[in-house]
Order: C-alpha cells, then sequence, then structure tokens
C-alpha cells in the first residue's frame, strides 16, 4: 500500500455537515439582527476556520462582534448542529478495511476538538481512530498547517514518506504542503473543482469508492 498513516479532515470528508454548519449560521445571524442568508448560499463556509468566515459574512474585524457570532453558533451547534450531519456511504466499512490492513487512523480537523470527538462518537466513528486532534475553543491549531504539525508529532518521523492527509478544501492541501507529505483531495466534499484544481493536490478523488481504490493500491 502506497500510504499506511492517514490524516482525515472530517467535514465534507467523512461526513456531510451541511444541515447542522448553516442553520447555525443562520441562528447566530438571526440574533445579531444580520439579514438571513439561504442554506445554499453557504457551503463556502465549510471548511475554513469559523472565524475567517464570519469575518467575510458580516463585513468586520471587530473582534467583540465575531466573536459574539462564533458563542452565538456554538450556542445552536453543541446543542442540534452537531447531529444533524450524514456519514457519507460507505466511509465506515472504508475505515474498517483500512485499518484491518494495518492503516492507522488519524483525525486533523479544524473543527473544534470537542465538537469532533463527540460526532464521532456519535457515528460510532471514534474507535477508528489513534489520534482526534482539533481546534481548541480559544482559537489554537484553527490553521491547518499548525494542525496537522501537531498531529504528526505522534507519528514516527520515519512515517512521513507513507503518510497522507485526506481532505475536500484547499486548506488541506496547503496545511498538507507546509509539512511536506502527500495529500488526496476528495471532490465529494466542499472545495469546487477549481479550487482542488489550483491547490494541486497530489491526487483527486471524486467518490468513496476511488478514495478506497488509490488507498488500497
Amino acid at each position: 500500500m502506497r500510504y499506511n498513516v492517514l490524516l482525515w479532515d472530517l467535514d465534507g470528508t467523512l461526513t456531510d455537515p451541511k444541515e447542522g454548519i448553516t442553520r447555525s449560521v443562520q441562528y447566530a445571524l438571526e440574533r445579531l439582527d444580520y439579514p438571513f442568508q439561504e442554506a445554499d448560499d453557504l457551503d463556502w463556509i465549510i471548511g475554513p476556520p469559523l472565524k475567517e468566515s464570519f469575518k467575510t459574512i458580516l463585513s468586520t474585524t471587530d473582534e467583540v462582534l465575531l466573536n459574539r457570532a462564533i458563542m452565538l453558533y456554538r450556542e445552536r451547534y453543541r446543542e442540534v448542529g452537531l447531529y444533524e450531519n450524514i456519514v457519507y456511504p460507505g466511509i465506515p466499512e472504508l475505515l474498517h478495511q483500512l485499518k484491518e490492513k494495518g492503516c492507522s487512523h488519524l483525525l486533523a480537523t479544524s473543527k473544534p476538538r470537542v465538537f469532533a470527538e463527540r460526532t464521532l462518537q456519535h457515528f460510532l466513528l471514534d474507535s477508528y481512530f489513534s489520534v482526534i486532534m482539533g481546534s481548541e475553543l480559544n482559537g489554537q491549531f484553527v490553521e491547518k498547517d499548525c494542525l496537522i504539525a501537531e498531529v504528526l508529532k505522534t507519528i514516527p518521523a520515519g512515517s512521513r514518506s507513507r503518510t497522507v492527509m485526506i481532505g475536500d478544501r484547499s486548506y488541506d492541501v496547503h496545511g498538507a504542503r507546509a509539512n511536506h507529505i502527500d495529500v488526496i483531495s476528495v471532490g465529494y466534499g466542499y472545495g469546487t473543482s477549481e479550487e482542488l484544481r489550483v491547490a494541486s493536490p497530489d491526487f483527486i478523488v471524486q467518490s468513496v469508492a476511488d478514495l478506497g481504490e488509490l488507498l488500497s493500491s
């Protein structure tokens, strides 16, 4: 097998979180008396750090307002939005098959670690992962390059050549490149084909089945 240490993104790669994330953003905007935005107009916020997305939505760099928006988002997300999520078909089977073949699964998501842990537990995926790493609620490790660097501290240095990051956005590609590991982009998530083409990952796959075929080769 080409890779045996697999770093996984969560949103848009293992699960489809659109409903929970977009409804929680809408909730925050409503509480802040900002104009309502349709869920389909908010796809782009799935993946990037939440504060950066709110900077764009609210057209502000005001830290007080941004932190208020994040607090309101999390108010709904931790109670409801977390569970408005769908595991992509075939993912549990793929994680199982690869683990049986000796692969190590490590989660590397910009989502707060506490939410990532609860998501994996809720969908019975946590047992596949030896490391579950996300950002902290104070903003630490929210940038993908820093996050991946932290995850890589948990693996032997000699494993880098057989390590790969798997994600759906350009942030995953840039984070992997900054840490000198390969990267696979999945086209079924929330990165556009143009975004992924420009980011230039080592591989692009269009389905979970194609991903499994690549990782098993």
